[in-house]
């Protein structure tokens, strides 16, 4: 186990990351499930209070949950250096695999097995349970607490919307303030986040700036790749949820303006589905399917920066002023709350999408039980468990 103060140079912070990305199968919450092993289990980087707030602020935040999560580590632990070095070292290998496939894979839609697909949401459903297993039993420890956690998922599964999400979220934190008065919870492990409030104010305003300068630059210059920037900026910066939500939004910009035909959007999708690392990815793959005067994967590379680029100015100039906030001790009433709910959100989304979309026979439950029993007590790593899981779905669509 490494120790908590190892492994703060930015190139150790991308080899960690790197290995997430390569073997972080199963979407969004998967993915904060995966982080949660990596971070608060295994290598301390930080307590399981931390983390759920951590989680916490980036359900509020616009854009990507869990890769806001990831360069929020990578910044603690290196700086702004450390916070690209954990963006690149996820986010990479899903988007160099998705650019292969838009520069020539994708005219085999087939070249990933239907089972092997399928053995990858079921293995998703033994990472989300386990990750919703170490928080519950951390976060929810009297009634009022699985209450509250109870109540956000049944609101969330009854009124599936980003704005559902983020109501609750602040519900529960005036209930937690409500209920939780006499808690005087300190944060075992804060973020170490060198940002001051007005470098974290210039970041926001920076966001502000970019997310309407744009369109009126690609008015004044009616320029081709501006209008692509813009499209994915807006993507990024405008929608809440992050993961499959984002998959709409994105075929609004490129469908219609006939950037990228329907039928290829949708043999993206295909394709993002069986890579690790964020869904957000798949911007590279519109990207590099753009025909454009530069080369398929230089737009593919623009359109992924495109789109991350709200998540890096919203997390830095967020941070400062959530750091101050989670130490104070009325704010860590709220925060008991909050962490409550997120737990819940977690336990709505076992439900929808994760388990209604993969367990549909017997087989496929017990798959699910038998990687949860591999992840759980015979301790294997998560990138075995992800690979076994996908050949036994081979093999199942094979009978």
């Amino acid at each position: 186990m490494s120790d908590a103060n190892d492994d703060r140079s930015v190139l150790s912070v991308f080899l960690v990351f790197l290995r997430l990305g390569l073997t972080s199968f199963g979407g969004p919450i998967a993915h904060l499930g995966y982080f949660h092993h990596e971070f608060v289990t295994r290598r301390r980087w930080l307590s399981e209070n931390s983390y759920a707030d951590l989680v916490a602020l980036c359900q509020f935040l616009p854009g990507p949950a869990s890769s806001q999560v990831g360069i929020a580590v990578g910044l603690s632990r290196a700086g702004y250096g450390g916070a690209l070095a954990a963006w690149a070292g996820f986010t990479l290998p899903s988007a160099i695999t998705l650019i292969l496939f838009a520069l020539g894979i994708a005219t085999h839609p087939d070249v990933v097995p239907s089972g092997v697909l399928h053995g990858l949401k079921i293995v998703a459903v033994a990472v989300v349970a386990q990750a919703i297993w170490g928080m519950a039993v951390k976060l929810c420890t009297d009634g009022r607490r699985v209450t509250l956690m109870v109540i956000a998922a049944c609101l969330v599964l009854w009124v599936p919307s980003a704005w559902t999400q983020i109501g609750v979220i602040a519900a529960a934190g005036v209930a937690g303030r409500l209920l939780f008065k006499s808690q005087q919870r300190v944060a075992q492990d804060h973020l170490s986040v060198k940002i001051s409030r007005k470098t974290g104010l210039a970041w926001l305003a920076l966001f502000f700036f970019v997310l309407i300068g744009l369109p009126l630059l690609t008015h004044v210059f009616m320029n081709q790749t501006l209008a692509i920037v813009d499209a994915f900026y807006r993507v990024g910066s405008l929608v809440f949820g992050g993961g499959h939500v984002v998959l709409p939004l994105l075929q609004t910009e490129v469908v219609p303006p006939g950037w990228v035909s329907n039928a290829l959007f949708l043999n993206g999708y295909g394709a993002a589905q069986a890579v690790p690392g964020p869904l957000f990815t798949f911007a590279a793959f519109l990207g590099a399917s753009i025909n454009t005067a530069m080369p398929g994967w230089a737009t593919g590379l623009i359109c992924l920066l495109a789109i991350f680029a709200p998540s890096f100015f919203l997390v830095f100039g967020a941070l400062p002023f959530w750091e101050s906030l989670r130490r104070n001790t009325g704010a860590q009433s709220a925060l008991a709350g909050v962490n409550a709910a997120v737990v819940g959100l977690l336990v709505a989304a076992l439900y929808q999408p994760v388990w209604i979309s993969a367990i549909l026979e017997a087989h496929d439950f017990g798959l699910a039980l038998i990687a949860l029993v591999a992840l759980v007590f015979w301790k294997l790593p998560p990138w075995m468990v992800v690979m076994g899981s996908a050949v036994a779905g081979w093999l199942f669509s094979l009978l």
